[in-house]
């Protein structure tokens, strides 16, 4: 078979869509697929076997990290020379539209995908205002696709209460080798405690560091436990105010980490923390789980189909009167303060992550992409 995709998000970009990406071209080329990539400029020429072009594009202004694509006539004329048997559009925005209409002017048959909830985005950049026109412009887009795949159930119902048909659930997957509790190591954890002293309670971070993460509700944590030190592992936007909110506490803005470190940087902490209500699945809580490190993120999107209450790690509720404070720090102490409770959590949450291998996602989502095309017959 032979696929293009179109993504405003990818290499060398670092994040959950791109990992999610990159992991099921690999995949599909390792099982005889054929794989085209439309993105922005400043990509890779290739990626795993599959050709990549990049298309001009400009940053969003509010988020600057994610460029819009502009499509133009080398977009079309690659196409046409790859001859696609089925078009992939991921989050349909300008490079997107294109893909769209390249699809319904070439009789291709369309997939799009849902990964970055974007009318949610809006509110933490003071434009509350135009979440239901945003979710009438995505109606608009992926009405025109046969199928839109969603990476949780919660993404599946939200779509489909907001007027977008023919979704199905595209099951989650994380790399259960190359993350594992046998990274776990010392000289890691110093490096992430920096300057702070080891009292056994290493809380980390990975991610990008913009407003709607909500990082800034891991505070009060602090302020309540401490003798807790804090890793941030990544970068992005709001670091600067993120160094003046956590001014004083014993937080250690580490950077970007990859490929071992970030292995190891999973692994040697003692709490995941993921406060972020905005996720449509929130990967980076399984390649926690998959270096054995229990995990608390919001009882909220797609992150309650990954945590098992209580047993793979902890929900807080983010809608609570003070923003979810007192149970975000509930839940923390609640791991903290048992040592027997954290090491059953390490190891279910372990185990949990062992069931969503790469390939498996990927078979499922060349099953979609077969019962589409045999659909079209």
């Amino acid at each position: 078979m032979k696929i293009a995709f179109f993504t405003e998000t990818f290499l060398p970009k670092v994040d959950g869509i791109v990992t999610r990406l990159t992991k099921t071209i690999e995949y599909l080329i390792k099982n005889g697929d054929e794989v085209i990539v439309f993105c922005p400029e400043g990509c890779p020429e290739n990626h795993k076997g599959s050709k990549v072009v990049g298309v001009a594009a400009m940053p969003l202004p509010l988020y600057p990290e994610l460029k819009l694509g502009l499509p133009g006539p080398a977009v079309s004329d690659a196409l046409d020379d790859f001859k696609p048997d089925l078009i992939h559009v991921v989050n349909p925005a300008v490079l997107g539209l294109g893909g769209i209409w390249l699809a319904k002017t070439n009789n291709i048959p369309l997939i799009a995908s849902y990964h970055t909830h974007l009318p949610k985005y809006l509110e933490h950049y003071g434009m509350g205002m135009l979440e239901p026109l945003l979710w009438e412009l995505l109606k608009a887009a992926h009405n025109q696709a046969l199928l839109n795949l969603c990476t949780s159930t919660a993404m599946v119902n939200e779509l489909e209460k907001k007027g977008i048909r023919r979704t199905a659930l595209w099951q989650r997957g994380v790399d259960t080798d190359n993350f594992k509790p046998e990274f776990r190591n010392l000289e890691m954890r110093k490096r992430l405690l920096g300057e702070n002293e080891d009292k056994g309670s290493l809380l980390i971070y990975v991610g990008r560091l913009s407003a709607e993460k909500q990082i800034e509700r891991i505070k009060p944590v602090l302020e309540a436990i401490p003798d807790a030190c804090l890793a941030l592992v990544g970068d992005g936007p709001y670091r600067n105010q993120l160094e003046k909110i956590f001014e004083n506490t014993k937080t250690n803005f580490v950077g970007y980490l990859g490929g071992d470190e970030l292995a190891s940087a999973y692994a040697s902490g003692d709490i995941f923390l993921f406060p972020s209500s905005t996720e449509t699945l929130g990967l980076v809580l399984l390649e926690a789980m998959a270096a054995g490190c229990p995990v608390i993120g919001a009882n909220k999107g797609g992150i309650p189909d990954i945590i098992n209450d209580g047993i793979n790690g902890c929900l807080y509720n983010p809608d609570d009167n003070d923003n979810g404070q007192e149970s975000l720090i509930n839940a923390t102490k609640t791991i903290l303060f048992n040592n027997d409770k954290k090491e059953k959590m390490r190891l279910a949450a372990r185990e949990e992550a062992e069931k969503w291998g790469w390939n498996q996602a990927t078979l499922q989502l060349k099953d979609f992409y077969i019962k589409t095309l045999k659909n079209c017959d």
